[in-house]
């Protein structure tokens, strides 16, 4: 078979064309990877809005997972832990994002973060229910870890028995999911931080009850009062309200996302040393939550390298008491 020449010029225009065509490619994929001005007029730092450096880090991460095949949820998720999580006058602070792209969607709920400790005496890194001023990544710390998280398995379990308003026996049961973390955020599943709703039962007591099928040998269950504290702190995990968790939990369940919990490790440092020095933050393009970086003064981040061994030492010299069997239900 013979092969046509081709002029010179018309060689030229081919190329020209196809460098063009890949600069449209390159333009347009740019385009799909900004922030849509849907999504984008939910940005600030009003009640209820995003800041923009959390959009763009929880996108970032989403899309990255998205194009590496290890998510196929339309939907993820973003916290902002430098906003306030009670408004006081029983008003909770939104700064959970769910962000659906696909259905332009985009809504903002309440979440609890770490609460921390106060190892008297030794280190106090604990935190108020409005604002957190600790955070870190240390086990048995009870601090939330900022950075890049994906949902993982969920576990639900029978918790015990309470009394409704009707004065009538219910079950509770709470479903955990489990997160996966990477860099800081790595040693989520050996701390078992994860999202789960803010509602457990305490003052717990057995209840005679063999009907049940939860029962056990002796047909006693566990009984206690339903407590729902959407408005508190957590142990470092993402709480979410009750009725937030029947939205959430269902949207993960065997289809993974990603969740970017912000701030890290460097924005806390970066804020702390402008803090020091009272230098304005919008200046320097670093961002907190004002109202709350007025309250807290400065942030601190406790690695899990520094904390792990003081709170080790701490346990052994404050062993904990061997545990009390559940006591049987009296009046309940």
């Amino acid at each position: 078979m013979r092969l046509r020449s081709v002029p010179l010029g018309v060689a030229v225009l081919c190329l020209f064309a196809v460098a063009i065509a890949l600069t449209m490619s390159a333009r347009s994929f740019a385009r799909s990877s900004s922030i849509p001005a849907w999504l984008q007029a939910h940005v600030g730092e009003g009640e209820g809005q995003i800041a923009q450096v959390v959009l763009e880090r929880a996108r970032a991460l989403y899309l990255k997972k998205v194009s590496e095949g290890s998510v196929k949820n339309p939907c993820y998720f973003a916290m902002d832990a430098t906003r306030p999580g009670d408004l006081g006058n029983s008003v909770l602070g939104r700064r959970y994002y769910i962000i659906c792209e696909a259905e332009q969607s985009f809504r903002a709920v309440s979440a609890g973060h770490g609460g921390g400790r106060n190892l008297k005496g030794v280190a106090d890194f604990s935190n108020g229910r409005r604002c957190a001023k600790n955070f870190g990544n240390a086990v048995d710390s009870e601090l939330t870890a900022g950075g890049a998280y994906m949902t993982a398995d969920t576990k639900t379990s029978f918790k015990g028995y309470y009394r409704t308003a009707t004065k009538q026996d219910a079950v509770f049961i709470r479903s955990f999911v489990q997160f996966d973390g990477e860099g800081e955020t790595a040693n989520a599943r050996q701390r078992v931080i994860g999202g789960h709703p803010a509602a457990l039962l305490k003052g717990m007591c057995l209840l005679k009850k063999p009907q049940s099928s939860y029962a056990d040998h002796d047909g006693f269950v566990p009984f206690g009062k339903l407590v729902n504290y959407a408005g508190g702190r957590s142990n470092g995990c993402t709480s979410w309200s009750p009725s937030d968790a029947q939205l959430i939990i269902p949207m993960i369940k065997d289809n993974p996302t990603t969740l970017y919990v912000y701030p890290e490790s460097r924005d806390i440092a970066a804020i702390a040393r402008k803090a020091a020095s009272r230098q304005s933050l919008s200046s320097a393009g670093l961002y907190w939550n004002a109202s709350c970086l007025k309250e807290i003064g400065a942030p601190k981040f406790w690695p899990k390298k520094t904390l792990e061994p003081i709170i080790a030492q701490y346990k052994q010299d404050h062993p904990a008491p061997p545990p009390q069997p559940v006591p049987i239900c009296k009046n309940p």
